[in-house]
């Protein structure tokens, strides 16, 4: 039978509690090393928050360093319904009046009267072929460039609906389509683009084509015209224009006019730049910038009412960070002769480094676009002090979250310590658990010679008290 140990039962003597108590004090080291790697770990997820904040102002510098912001146009029309228009950043600020006086239209056909009695009355076998081009005084002259559809019907059972499918699923430069009314089904055809020289000629042999056949050149008018191929025609600014389409793209440079309806007097159009663009992006720096200021100055500080300091209160990199931040927001640029730093646009920093702007400084900057746009894009290779500040953030913010990075080196570096911490933690672990071991048995066995002296006092003690009555009887 095996034998069943219990320390300190035969002794008295509490072996499992003094040797946890000793074992506990081993571990000191090992909390210690628990609450450093608690540091440690919170020193991580805080650079790893300032990296991200980081990320977003570098985004909002590249923003505001891109050059099509700051030539970025708006464009606005008083009657959008007639006339819409839209810019590039290649337009030039101006006013212009709008007259539509014709609207382009594509060409379109239909087959007369006698109509087919249904999509599926036989038409039979036969060829049609289709052109694009212009029709002049009753003369077509074709379309430069174009190719003509020719599509042959073989089939003596050939239906209207086949016809229309066939012409359909050539993805030429027309579409076909049926319409029943009530004297029956007709034959369309409609040229997919607008303009006078996108017009239709159907030229057809066989003799049920006869009546699907549009030259009027040669005296065939089976199918009947219903909308003319025209362009639209417009004046601005009191000067003639015409387009194949109602879209007119750099008629005015870097702007398109779309006409949708005709007009009865001109439609005032104008071209400014956009501001609000250029606005919104300062706005977003601004946020981007005070929100990581805001928490950098939050994890590097000492609440004396708390008594408890920031993640990274004392840590020499964060601190450089706030203060090289603060710097850069101070720096001047040469570039431009009006304005020379934040400060000139409406840009002011505080004491706690946290950046406002005043509207109407802005305002009035923004005015003066090419100046302030050298302030924030300029480029100077020979005299770095005349670079625009968008791209000094930009630049900064890059060589901080880059892989050399001060942020990420310092990162990897925490991430150093901690796997060195943890490794520690696990030689001190296997280390206390042989000193576990090593008290239990040593206790185990002084409990054990215990217990023998106490049975051995015990035998002692009742034969003295045995000798004692012998002697006395």
């Amino acid at each position: 039978m095996a034998n069943i140990s219990s320390p300190g039962i035969g002794s008295g003597l509490d072996v499992q509690s003094i040797v946890e108590q000793l074992v506990s004090l081993e571990r000191k080291p090992i909390e210690n090393l628990e609450t450093a790697a608690s540091s440690i770990q919170t020193q991580i997820s805080a650079y790893g928050k300032v990296a991200s904040l980081m990320s977003t102002l570098r985004d909002a510098a590249a923003a505001l360093n891109k050059s099509t912001l700051w030539q970025g146009t708006t464009a606005t029309s008083a009657d959008a319904a007639s006339v819409g228009v839209s810019s590039t950043g290649g337009a030039a600020s101006g006013s212009y009046q709008v007259a539509v006086t014709q609207l382009a239209s594509a060409h379109s056909l239909a087959s007369g009267l006698p109509a087919f009695a249904s999509s599926s009355a036989v038409v039979g076998a036969g060829q049609m072929t289709i052109d694009l081009g212009t029709w002049n005084a009753g003369s077509f002259t074709a379309k430069s460039g174009s190719t003509a559809l020719v599509l042959d019907f073989t089939d003596p059972n050939t239906t209207l609906a086949q016809v229309r499918d066939k012409i359909n699923a050539a993805n030429a430069g027309v579409t076909a389509s049926i319409v029943t009314d009530a004297n029956g089904a007709r034959l369309t055809l409609t040229s997919k683009a607008t303009g006078a020289e996108n017009a239709l000629r159907v030229q057809t042999s066989g003799a049920g084509f006869a009546a699907l056949g549009y030259d009027p050149e040669n005296g065939v008018n089976a199918l009947t015209q219903t909308q003319a191929a025209a362009n639209a025609k417009a004046t601005i600014n009191g000067l003639a224009v015409e387009s194949a389409s109602n879209t007119l793209a750099n008629v005015v440079e870097g702007v398109t006019l779309t006409l949708s309806k005709l007009t009865t007097s001109p439609v005032a159009v104008s071209v400014a730049s956009d501001t609000t663009s250029i606005k919104t992006a300062i706005t977003n720096f601004v946020t981007a910038y005070n929100a990581l200021n805001a928490y950098v100055n939050d994890q590097t500080k000492y609440d004396d009412s708390t008594k408890t300091a920031g993640s990274l209160q004392g840590d020499s990199t964060a601190v450089g960070l706030r203060n090289q931040m603060r710097n850069l927001l101070r720096e001047s640029n040469g570039a431009s002769s009006t304005f020379k730093t934040l400060g000139d646009i409406g840009m002011t920093v505080a004491r706690d480094g946290s950046v406002t702007v005043t509207a109407s400084k802005l305002d009035t900057a923004l005015a003066n676009l090419p100046e302030i746009t050298k302030l924030f894009t300029s480029v100077d290779d020979a005299v770095p002090g005349n670079n625009g500040l968008a791209g000094r953030w930009r630049s900064f913010a890059d060589g901080l979250t880059g892989s050399e990075g001060l942020l990420t080196t310092r990162t990897d570096g925490l991430k150093a310590s901690l796997k060195r911490n943890t490794a520690e933690q696990d030689r001190l672990e296997e280390r206390i658990t042989r000193i576990q071991a090593r008290l239990l048995k040593q206790y185990t066995a002084l409990d054990t010679q215990l217990a023998s002296l106490n049975s051995l006092q015990s035998y002692v003690s009742a034969q003295m008290t045995a000798l004692a009555k012998q002697s006395s009887s």
